[in-house]
C-alpha cells in the first residue's frame, strides 16, 4: 500500500507526518547539542587530571552514554512526556508547533551558553522551553499542577539540591579518600586514582546518558502522541526512540564541548586524579539515584557541585567563587531564558499556523 494511504488509515495526513518527522529531527539535534554541550560534565575531570587524552575521553564517555538505557530504564522520559505539561490542553492544530518551539528555545539557550563557555543545564532548558511554548499557546492552565508542586516538583527543587548533594558527596568522598590513603606516598596515590578515574568516569557517563537522553525521549513521545502516530508513546517509549536518542547524545559527546571542558576542568578549581575520582563518583551516585527514581535533574549542576565540594577540602579559597557564582546565575536564568525564547518562537510561528 502507498505510504500516504497507509497514514490516512490511521488518521494522519501526510503533512502532519512530515511535520512530525521534522520535529523529531530537531529533537535529535537538541540531543546532539546536549551531548557536546554536556560532554564537559562527563570528561572535564578525567581530561584536566590528564588521565585520558581529550580524544580518548570523549569515546569513553560516548560509549557509556549510549548503553545507559540498558541499565537505567525510562522513568525520566515518562515524566517529561506527560508529567509536567498537559499537551491535550493545547489546541490540536498547535500541539506540534508547541513541541517544535519548545525545542527551539532549548537549543538556542544551549548554543548561547556554550558559546560563552557556561555549563548550564540542558535539562532545565528543555523544561523551560517546553513550558514557555505551551503557556504561550494555552496559558498557565497547561501546566500539570502535580508536575510542578507534587512529585515532579523535585525537578525544580533539584536546581538547588543537585549541586548541594554533589558538593556534600564530593567533599565527603574526598575526605574519606584522604584518610584511607593517608599513609600512601603521593606518587602511589596518583597512580592508583588514575586507574580509578576510568571507572568513575564510566559510571558518571552512564548516569549522564541515562538521565539526559531520556528527556529528549519524552519530547519525541509527545510528538508521536500529538501527531496520532502512537497514542501510547508517552506511557511506553518505543525502542527506536530510545536508540535514536542515545545515539544522538553519544555522537554529540564525541564532538566535545571544549569551551565548557576548560571551565569545568580548570577554572573552578585545580584537580588531581584523587579529586577527579571523588567528583565523578559523587556525581555518578547522585545522577544514577535520581534517574532510577525518575527525577529529571541537571548533570551540569551535579558535577559542578561535586567539583566545588572536592576543591573545598583543601581550603575555601581553592574554589574560584567568582566563576562559580557566574555559573549559578546562568542556572537561575536557564528556565525563564529558554521559556522566553520558546514563547517568542511560538508567537512568530502563529504566522504560519
Amino acid at each position: 500500500m502507498h505510504p500516504p494511504a497507509l497514514l490516512l488509515i490511521y488518521g494522519v495526513s501526510t503533512s502532519v507526518f512530515v511535520f512530525a518527522v521534522i520535529i523529531i529531527a530537531v529533537a535529535l539535534i537538541f540531543d546532539y547539542v546536549n551531548g557536546f554541550h554536556d560532554s564537559a560534565n562527563s570528561i572535564a575531570t578525567v581530561v584536566s587530571t590528564r588521565v585520558l587524552s581529550p580524544g580518548v575521553a570523549v569515546f569513553w564517555a560516548a560509549f557509556f552514554n549510549f548503553i545507559a538505557f540498558l541499565i537505567l530504564g525510562e522513568a525520566v522520559a515518562k515524566a517529561i512526556g506527560g508529567g509536567m505539561i498537559d499537551i491535550k490542553k493545547v489546541q490540536t492544530s498547535w500541539q506540534l508547533w508547541v513541541l517544535l518551539c519548545g525545542l527551539i528555545g532549548a537549543v538556542s539557550w544551549d548554543l548561547i551558553t556554550w558559546y560563552v563557555g557556561l555549563p548550564t543545564s540542558s535539562s532545565h532548558a528543555l523544561i523551560g522551553g517546553y513550558a514557555g511554548a505551551a503557556i504561550a499557546a494555552a496559558g498557565f492552565g497547561v501546566l500539570v499542577p502535580g508536575g510542578w508542586t507534587g512529585k515532579w516538583a523535585l525537578t525544580l527543587y533539584f536546581i538547588i539540591l543537585s549541586p548541594l548533594i554533589g558538593a556534600v558527596l564530593g567533599h565527603l568522598i574526598m575526605v574519606a579518600n584522604a584518610w584511607i590513603f593517608r599513609r600512601w606516598p603521593p606518587g602511589r596515590v596518583d597512580g592508583f586514582f588514575r586507574k580509578g578515574q576510568l571507572i568513575s568516569a564510566a559510571f558518571y557517563s552512564l548516569g549522564h546518558g541515562g538521565n539526559d537522553a531520556q528527556k529528549t525521549m519524552g519530547i519525541i513521545a509527545g510528538v508521536l502522541f500529538a501527531a496520532n502516530l502512537d497514542p501510547n508513546a508517552t506511557k511506553d517509549i518505543p525502542l527506536w526512540v530510545v536508540l535514536a536518542c542515545h545515539g544522538a547524545m553519544g555522537l554529540g559527546t564525541l564532538a566535545g564541548g571544549w569551551r565548557i571542558v576548560h571551565t569545568m576542568g580548570s577554572k573552578i578549581t585545580k584537580l588531581k586524579p584523587v579529586g577527579g575520582f571523588s567528583a565523578e563518583t559523587a556525581g555518578a551516585v547522585s545522577l544514577i539515584g535520581a534517574t532510577l527514581l525518575g527525577i529529571p535533574v541537571s548533570t551540569t549542576h551535579t558535577i559542578t557541585g561535586a567539583i566545588v565540594g572536592v576543591g573545598s577540602t583543601r581550603r575555601f579559597s581553592a574554589v574560584r567563587w567568582g566563576i562559580a557564582s557566574r555559573i549559578v546565575w546562568a542556572w537561575i536564568l536557564t528556565i525563564p531564558g529558554a521559556a522566553a525564547i520558546a514563547a517568542s518562537s511560538f508567537y512568530i510561528s502563529r504566522i504560519f499556523i
